[in-house]
């Protein structure tokens, strides 16, 4: 194959706690890129509760190697908007179904599996990687960063900071924007999630809690705000039966907004682009 890397673009979902949805978020992005056309990978390296594969309906998938490492799992999806979109997924939780309970995975040896398991994926040619990483700034999440090296692992990556709009959940992610700030990863932007409820009977979206935190988060740290993804029952219906990939999921309000997140992030990938000249 080419000499350059295989992967374009790899974003970090990343949070400063449990409970704001951060899976959740992660694998909508990876669904509204794909859905948009891009080839797209999706891993979750949350050693102690990867969820994706069970909202995505691949709970006990066997996993395979080939000769270059892991080959994750293609799921194609209804109705995208070209041959060339798909989705691949590989979750660390695919590696533990049956082994002891995770939980024995501690310090350096958890994060050298961490480190070790993104660098074993066999993706191939990637437009994004969408990482659904722990919570927290752990050590995970320097050992992604060393395993996804700019110019050979990956073209460019950056980080995509999920919030909900209570105000603590907001203190939490500004630990994870000094994270970024001291390991030089771009901040791409921040996604207020729970934000407001899409009334599944009508086209509303109420707000039971309060709102507008991710977006003054932003303002305050001069970072562009990607857009607010409701609390949508329709959607979490199909999360809980492993149907996020479904048509009914791929149409649902909450995902409609995933999809003008992922068109921002990718305006703002240009604008950065545009503004540092690229460097690979």
């Amino acid at each position: 194959g080419s000499g350059g890397p295989r992967i374009d673009t790899a974003l970090l979902v990343l949070s400063g706690k449990g409970g704001v949805g951060k899976s959740t978020v992660s694998v909508q992005l990876a669904l509204a890129l794909a859905q948009a056309g891009h080839r797209v990978g999706l891993l979750d390296i949350d050693l102690c509760g990867p969820s994706v594969p069970r909202m995505l309906g691949l709970e006990g998938q066997r996993v395979h190697q080939c000769p270059e490492g892991w080959v994750p799992v293609h799921l194609r999806l209804p109705g995208a908007a070209s041959d060339g979109a798909e989705l691949l997924v590989m979750s660390i939780g695919f590696l533990l179904e049956g082994r002891d309970d995770p939980v024995i995975w501690r310090g350096p040896k958890k994060t050298s599996m961490v480190g070790q398991f993104v660098r074993d994926v066999h993706w191939q040619r990637l437009d994004y990687l969408v990482v659904d990483t722990p919570p927290g700034t752990t050590d995970e999440h320097l050992a992604v960063l060393e395993a996804l090296p700019v110019g050979s692992a990956c073209r460019r990556r950056g980080a995509v900071a999920v919030t909900t709009p209570q105000i603590v959940a907001v203190g939490d992610v500004r630990r994870e924007l000094d994270f970024c700030a001291k390991t030089g990863l771009a901040v791409l932007g921040i996604v207020e999630n729970m934000s407001g409820f899409a009334c599944p009977h009508c086209a509303g979206c109420s707000n039971p809690f309060s709102s507008g935190g991710g977006r003054e988060l932003a303002r305050a740290k001069a970072l562009p705000f990607l857009g607010c993804l409701p609390i949508d029952p329709s959607l979490a219906a199909c999360l809980d039966e492993g149907q996020a990939a479904g048509a009914k999921a791929l149409s649902s309000p909450a995902q409609l907004l995933a999809q003008e997140v992922a068109t921002r992030l990718r305006e703002q990938l240009d604008r950065e682009a545009a503004a540092g000249g690229d460097q690979a």
